[in-house]
């Protein structure tokens, strides 16, 4: 395969960027380049077009187009996939596909470019190593960098510490009618003062504890948690897209925060059930797995020595157990939750488990909403996709359901039609179907849109969330009672039933 030249141009036919790895001249390749326009209008074929002596390959982004000038003795695979390469580099310069944004990052295209052919040949070379390639990036340089302020830092709050005790001792001096000790080599009569000490009212440092949120231990850097904040504060600063812990679990907390507040009474039970499904894109259940825990919160002493009645109708075979505290006869027998120990209280003021779930299947009719997603070629190099839901189980009530469809790069997707609303996010390369609300009211739903370029296998994996108020298990607490005279509490509740990972691969 010999690559004689890779340019973006708009589809008048205006060159942006261009660049030739083959021994040529200025005005051979814009001759080329000129051609290509008045070869594109004849709509001899697509993706690609010939003429006698050279080939071009192009694809479309936006309102630009991404061209290769290659032999035509080059083999036309790879120089499709070599394409795709090109066109997946523009995106990670240029925010949008507009002319004045390729002018901008023109020099750093030019240099992903030599990554990707040199000499007119191909390297074997990824979008990650263009990055690191082009970025010159240096992890080892951002440690000793990170290590080096962080020693900067701790000898500038040394300084402070000693300027505020030497400000400390001359306060102390003074007030003791002692002259301030001279320095020795000065002169018995010179006396020291700092200047720092004078003109800066340093505030006595305070420290923050640390919230207790993560569990695992994080990386140290000189041996001190600021050190790690600070480097991430840098790489942030710099660009790199740094995930944290809590970052990863936004999934769980946004849906946690989705729900309303509600008002809690001295006892309450707060049921959480999270779902994690992998379906084939052909049918047919890959995993499935359902995690569910009841909690229990008091806040009043007097409520401490209870047990909560649940209404267990689950059919499924859905595998309960309760925490090793709580008397597993009481709750085979009569569905009640109590200590084995009833004269010792519940403990107070804090979310105690008292009963977690699983339920594993194969079965395809455990799932809650099913999704079929069908693409197919449409014979212009393009693909036509359908997309339609099925609620299954109808006495739920799904909020905030989104379907994020992903598209190949460059792509934007024409919709035909659409039940609920569509969101196109192009930076992200992603189609999102969003939908409210689905109930037995709108048990169904399709979507349709195409695509000028792309592959069936491109709108996979399928990614879908949502958020529910009604269990998935059938069970629930419906009461609540005193251990000493069974007398009924007053209670409150909560149920919450959502996706952490479902997805169509």
């Amino acid at each position: 395969m010999v690559l004689i030249a890779a340019a973006v141009c708009t589809k008048a036919g205006k060159t942006i960027v261009s660049r030739q790895f083959v021994e040529m001249t200025k005005a051979r390749i814009e001759g080329l380049l000129a051609a290509f326009p008045k070869l594109m209008s004849s709509g001899k074929q697509h993706t690609f077009v010939e003429t006698d002596s050279v080939r071009y390959v192009y694809q479309p982004l936006e309102k630009l187009y991404m061209v290769l000038i290659t032999t035509k003795a080059s083999n036309i695979l790879e120089d499709l996939e070599t394409l795709r390469l090109f066109s997946r580099v523009i995106p990670e310069y240029c925010r949008n596909m507009e002319e004045s944004e390729i002018t901008e990052n023109a020099f750093n295209l030019i240099f992903a470019f030599d990554e990707i052919v040199a000499l007119g040949y191909r390297e074997s070379v990824n979008l990650a190593q263009i990055r690191t390639y082009v970025e010159m990036d240096s992890h080892e340089e951002k440690v000793y960098m990170a290590v080096r302020q962080s020693q900067e830092r701790e000898a500038k709050n040394k300084m402070r510490e000693k300027a505020k005790e030497l400000q400390r001792q001359r306060l102390e001096a003074g007030k003791k009618g002692y002259k301030t000790p001279s320095i020795a080599g000065f002169g018995s009569s010179s006396t020291y003062t700092s200047p720092v000490v004078e003109t800066i009212d340093l505030p006595k440092p305070t420290y923050t504890p640390a919230k207790p949120v993560l569990t695992a231990k994080a990386m140290k850097l000189g041996g001190k948690s600021r050190d790690v904040e600070s480097f991430v504060d840098q790489l942030k600063s710099e660009g790199e897209n740094v995930i944290s812990q809590v970052a990863a679990n936004k999934p769980v907390a946004a849906k946690l925060a989705s729900t309303p507040n509600i008002h809690m009474e001295e006892v309450h039970l707060k049921q959480e059930e999270k779902l994690m499904v992998s379906v084939g894109k052909d049918g047919g259940i890959q995993s499935f797995e359902l995690h569910g825990l009841v909690t229990l919160r008091i806040t009043d002493e007097k409520y401490a020595k209870i047990k909560v009645y649940l209404d267990n109708k689950d059919k499924r075979g859905i595998q309960l157990q309760t925490h090793p505290n709580v008397d597993k006869e009481l709750f085979k027998m009569k569905s009640q939750i109590g200590l084995k120990n009833p004269s010792k209280p519940f403990p107070l003021g804090t979310d105690v488990g008292v009963l977690k779930w699983r339920y594993q299947s194969q079965d395809e009719s455990a799932l809650p909403l099913t999704i079929n997603c069908w693409p197919s070629e449409n014979g212009q190099g393009g693909c036509d996709v359908n997309i339609e839901y099925e609620l299954e189980h109808s006495h739920l009530e799904l909020n905030d359901v989104t379907i994020n469809i992903p598209l190949p790069i460059g792509c934007s997707p024409v919709v035909a039609e659409c039940d609920g609303e569509y969101k196109h996010e192009s930076r992200r390369n992603l189609l999102q179907w969003v939908l409210p609300v689905i109930d037995r009211s709108n048990k169904s739903g399709a979507m349709e849109f195409s695509t000028s370029s792309a592959i069936p296998s491109d709108f996979f994996p399928l990614t879908v969330s949502f958020t529910c108020k009604q269990p998935y298990a059938d069970l629930k607490a419906v009461e609540v009672l005193h251990v000493d005279d069974e007398t009924p509490v007053k209670f409150s509740s909560e149920t919450l039933f959502y996706t952490e990972r479902y997805e169509i691969v």
